[in-house]
């Protein structure tokens, strides 16, 4: 395995308990982070939590609300009474909207930023002042997506939240640079084995007429690689970004898509 330098880190992954959240937390473990798995289900969190605990590491499973600051506040605060401090936080709770814009109620689309931006900000803003006091470094690394960095149909939630994303990384970066904490976002393109593209395939079939395995099927017939992204691929680009060997990289905005968006 190759040298990562997480040995005694700490780690905490938001939406841990399932997805690409938990294939993060468990790549992390393996290169030797422990582990607060946060997540609003409580069971799914505990189950991440004991496989992280069956590779070696210490881990705990904490039941939180990303869009409620004094849940954020206290996972934080809960990691550090638990693990003894905090060196990598990844906010990669989100929840996606498809909807034609004119046919987007307004409460899905605060919904989207209240989870997708307001989750991922109270997140950075809590971890980043524990990094600050510790006065050691760390990583901060927020899930962005593909649909970050370019729109599309049916889409405008959540492509607006992750786009909101890349410019709270950027801004963060720029701030925590002289205290020595990165800060990066990833941007998976299509994942289609997960429950998110799941429902991504099922609404997109109702809106466009066609089946949730034609949906996938057009989706990867896109990407230049012609396959889907996996989910272990996407937590091998996170546990990079909190490497020692992106020690100067910050404020970038990670794709891994296969080659899908180029600019």
């Amino acid at each position: 395995m190759a040298e990562t330098g997480l040995d005694g880190k700490v780690a905490i992954v938001t939406g841990g308990g399932s997805g690409i959240g938990h294939a993060i937390a468990a790549r992390l473990a393996r290169d030797g982070a422990d582990l607060a798995i946060v997540d609003i289900d409580a069971g799914a969190a505990e189950t991440v939590a004991k496989e992280i605990e069956s590779l070696g590491r210490r881990s705990v499973a904490i039941t939180a609300d990303v869009t409620a600051e004094a849940d954020s506040r206290r996972y934080v605060e809960t990691t550090v009474e638990s693990l003894g401090r905090l060196d990598i936080q990844v906010n990669n709770a989100g929840i996606l909207s498809t909807a034609p814009v004119v046919g987007t109620p307004l409460k899905d689309w605060d919904r989207a930023f209240d989870v997708n931006v307001r989750g991922v900000f109270l997140g950075c803003r809590e971890a980043a002042r524990v990094l600050v006091e510790q006065a050691q470094g760390g990583r901060i690394v927020n899930a962005a997506s593909g649909a970050g960095r370019r729109g599309q149909a049916n889409f405008a939630a959540y492509c607006s939240s992750k786009f909101a994303v890349i410019g709270l990384t950027q801004s963060l970066a720029e701030e925590l640079a002289p205290h020595g904490i990165t800060a990066n976002a990833y941007c998976p393109g299509h994942v289609t084995a997960t429950d998110m593209w799941d429902r991504i395939a099922h609404t997109r079939a109702e809106l466009e007429g066609r089946t949730p395995e034609e949906i996938k099927a057009a989706a990867v017939a896109d990407v230049p690689m012609k396959r889907s992204a996996t989910v272990g691929e996407v937590a091998a680009a996170v546990a990079f970004l909190v490497s020692e060997d992106a020690s100067f990289v910050t404020g970038e905005s990670l794709l891994v898509d296969g080659g899908l968006t180029r600019f």
